[in-house]
């Protein structure tokens, strides 16, 4: 039986104040969130303009495996975490694109 892939919105606020371990795991952080990319656990990554907050697309079973999956992050102990389910997330980069025979 195939399992139900569902998409979450997952809104991370990051502290005001970044301090030396926090700016010496970016490097971590980037390389693991480009695997989870990689595999497909992760659909998009955006971080705001001030550095305040993260909106992650993510995909899972459920909220529960999503989570396991954010607890993997390195920077996860200065991230305040909300994890939302959608009913649907579209993006051009999801959906097929028609095939010219030409």
């Amino acid at each position: 039986m195939a399992k139900v892939m569902r998409r979450y919105m997952v809104k991370v606020k990051l502290p005001s104040e970044l301090n030396d371990d926090f700016l010496n795991l970016i490097p971590a952080q980037r390389k693991r969130v480009n695997q989870m990319m990689r595999e497909g656990d992760i659909l998009n990554y955006s971080l705001s303009m001030d550095r305040s907050q993260l909106w992650i697309v993510m995909q899972g079973e459920t909220e529960n495996k999503i989570m396991d999956g954010l607890a993997t992050f390195p920077l996860i102990r200065y991230m305040s975490v909300e994890v939302v389910e959608l009913m649907f997330h579209e993006s051009p980069l999801l959906t097929l694109q028609p095939i010219s025979l030409n």
